[in-house]
C-alpha cells in the first residue's frame, strides 16, 4: 500500500496493517520450525531403527555374555562382590536387551478414553481449515490441526486443552471489532506462534543433543567420508563379543575344573 495512503489512515489502521504483516511472518516461521521438527523426529526414529538391529543387538549379545561371565564368577570366588556385580550385569543386559529388542514388539492399541474424544472433537469444531476465513487462516489452521492429531495420538490431552483455549482467547468478541480490538487480538496470535517457535526451538535442540542425535550427526559426517559408522560400530563389537566369548568359556573351564 503507497505510503500517502496509509498517513491518511488512522494510527490503529496503520498499525493494523503493520501487525497483519508481522502475523503472517511469524506463522511462515512457525510452519518452517514445525517442518523442520517433524523432518529431525522422522529422521532420528529412521536412524534409531538402523542402529538398533546393526548396533542394538551386538551390545545386547555382548552384555548377556558379560553377565553370564560374572554369574559364573560367583561360583569361582563366592563372594558378596561377586553377587553384586553378577546382579548388575545382568540388569544392565536386561536393559540393552529391552532397548534392541522391544521396538519389534507389537504397539498397544490406541484406546483413547471417551474424555479426551470430546476435546479433540471440541478443538477440531473450532480450528479445521473448512472453518476457515481466508487461504492464509486455512494455512495456519492446517498446521494447528496437524498438531491436535498428532497430540490425541498420543493421548496429550494437554497440548489439545492449550489449543482450544488459545483460540477462544484469541477470537473471543471478535463480531464488529474495531481497530482497537483487531490490534489486540492480532498482537496475541504473535505472542502465541512466538511462544510455540521458542518450544519447537527448545524440542529441536533436545533432539539434536540427545544420545541418538549426536550419533546421527556423526554417522552424517562419517557418510561425507564414504564411511559407515554403524558399520565400524558393529566390527568393533563383534570383536569384542569374540574376546568375552573367549572369556566366558575360560571360566567355565574353571568352575569345571573346581567341580562346581
Amino acid at each position: 500500500m503507497p505510503a500517502e495512503i496509509i498517513l491518511q489512515q488512522s494510527p490503529d489502521a496503520a498499525a493494523l496493517i503493520e501487525m497483519r504483516q508481522r502475523l503472517a511472518a511469524v506463522r511462515s516461521a512457525l510452519a518452517e520450525r514445525e517442518a523442520e521438527v517433524a523432518r529431525t523426529r522422522s529422521q532420528l526414529k529412521a536412524f534409531e531403527g538402523r542402529y538398533l538391529h546393526r548396533v542394538g543387538i551386538l551390545y545386547a549379545e555382548l552384555d548377556e555374555i558379560n553377565a553370564r561371565i560374572t554369574e559364573r564368577e560367583v561360583d569361582l570366588y563366592d563372594s558378596d562382590s561377586a553377587r553384586r556385580r553378577a546382579q548388575e550385569a545382568r540388569q544392565r543386559a536386561q536393559e540393552t536387551h529391552d532397548a534392541a529388542f522391544g521396538a519389534d514388539q507389537e504397539p498397544e492399541e490406541f484406546d483413547p478414553s471417551p474424555s479426551l474424544k470430546t476435546l479433540f472433537r471440541e478443538v477440531a469444531k473450532r480450528i479445521h481449515p473448512d472453518f476457515a476465513n481466508d487461504e492464509a487462516e486455512q494455512k495456519h489452521f492446517t498446521l494447528l490441526m496437524m498438531r491436535a492429531n498428532q497430540a490425541y495420538s498420543r493421548g496429550d490431552a494437554d497440548t489439545l486443552q492449550r489449543l482450544l483455549d488459545d483460540h477462544l482467547e484469541i477470537n473471543t468478541s471478535l463480531a464488529d471489532e474495531g481497530n482497537a480490538a483487531a490490534l489486540v487480538r492480532i498482537t496475541r496470535q504473535i505472542q502465541h506462534a512466538e511462544r510455540d517457535i521458542a518450544a519447537l526451538d527448545r524440542e529441536h535442540k533436545t533432539l539434536v543433543g540427545s544420545e541418538i542425535g549426536q550419533l546421527y550427526v556423526d554417522a552424517e559426517a562419517a557418510a561425507r567420508e564414504d564411511r559407515d559408522l554403524l558399520g565400524e560400530l558393529a566390527a568393533s563389537l563383534r570383536e569384542r563379543i569374540s574376546d568375552a566369548q573367549y572369556r566366558l568359556e575360560f571360566v567355565e573351564r574353571q568352575v569345571n575344573a573346581l567341580g562346581r
